[in-house]
């Protein structure tokens, strides 16, 4: 399976979806969201799906192709518009086909199965693969550009905010040692660095923060992730919801501080006469985590957390 989605039923019962409603899944993936959103909606409903990943692409395509000419669904190409766009680009997306509100929108932060599972993209610690770590495979920079290219001081500083990693200055000086030598192309190059640094029985959490923090720093993650919500204030109906799954911290802290606040820092704004400024209600105090059950079947589901808001 190209990917197994994570809190799938949970996440779109979330929705509560309108048969007759506009839905956005503005992470097709692997396309199983979306297809479980398509199940629940009339004819008369639509979904529209985002996804900037060659592959995503492709199964798109595939899976339009697979419902038409099964005829299981003859209003299938009117239920369901792809959109080859990063989801910062969301209210563009949906305006070009005229949708300026929507009954609700959900998004899966996590890298897919696939993607880690496909060595040359480079975002796996198992494989020897070049440091590429792209989810747009269009754009210009590269992991190997970031370890070749920034100054110690940048490096230190995503290690330290995006990794969390504890020894982020000591690193990046090695980094910047080391390629004064010579270039470092390939994830093995890079762990040789890194192995210098961290016991083996500790070896692979050390390499995943160092990874994601290379991975967020190459897809602006955070800074994509700040504008795709940002849009979902102004897209979503009254009544709508949003629902979001993120898998490390960074994301959900953002996730959760602009269901609270509206805002990604700082406290709450409020009006003259001291009511709360903000477009949602938090429907899920506490973030919901997959079952152990779920987990065990698939690992990579375990530091997921979704979170559900409604427009206010």
């Amino acid at each position: 399976m190209y990917h197994s989605p994570v809190l799938l039923k949970e996440s779109v019962d979330a929705l509560q979806i309108n048969p007759n409603g506009i839905y956005v899944d503005v992470t097709f993936g692997g396309g199983g969201h979306s297809s479980e959103i398509l199940s629940r909606l009339s004819s008369e409903g639509k979904l529209f799906s985002f996804d900037q990943d060659d592959d995503a692409i492709a199964n798109a395509h595939t899976l339009t192709e697979k419902i038409t000419n099964d005829k299981t669904d003859p209003n299938f190409n009117k239920k369901f518009t792809f959109i080859a766009l990063n989801f910062k680009d969301l209210g563009n997306g949906l305006a070009r086909f005229g949708i300026t509100e929507v009954d609700g929108i959900l998004a899966d932060l996590g890298v897919s199965s696939h993607q880690f599972d496909t060595p040359m993209r480079g975002f796996s610690t198992r494989f020897d693969a070049p440091l590429d770590m792209r989810m747009n495979q269009n754009i210009a920079i590269t992991a190997e550009e970031i370890i070749n290219n920034y100054p110690e001081k940048k490096l230190h500083k995503i290690f330290e905010l995006y990794g969390e990693v504890k020894n982020a200055k000591t690193l990046a000086n090695a980094i910047i040692s080391t390629r004064l030598r010579k270039r470092i192309v390939t994830t093995e190059d890079l762990k040789d660095i890194l192995n210098k640094f961290t016991p083996q029985k500790t070896a692979h959490k050390y390499h995943a923060q160092v990874f994601q923090a290379l991975r967020i720093e190459v897809n602006e993650e955070m800074k994509v992730l700040e504008e795709m919500l940002l849009q979902t204030a102004d897209l979503l109906k009254t009544g709508g919801k949003l629902v979001v799954l993120s898998y490390h911290s960074l994301e959900d802290r953002l996730v959760k501080n602009f269901i609270q606040k509206g805002k990604f820092e700082g406290e709450v704004e409020k009006d003259f006469f001291g009511n709360e400024i903000k477009p949602f209600k938090n429907l899920t105090k506490k973030p919901l985590e997959p079952s152990s059950e779920e987990i065990f079947a698939n690992s990579r589901a375990r530091s997921a957390k979704m979170r559900v808001a409604e427009k206010l």
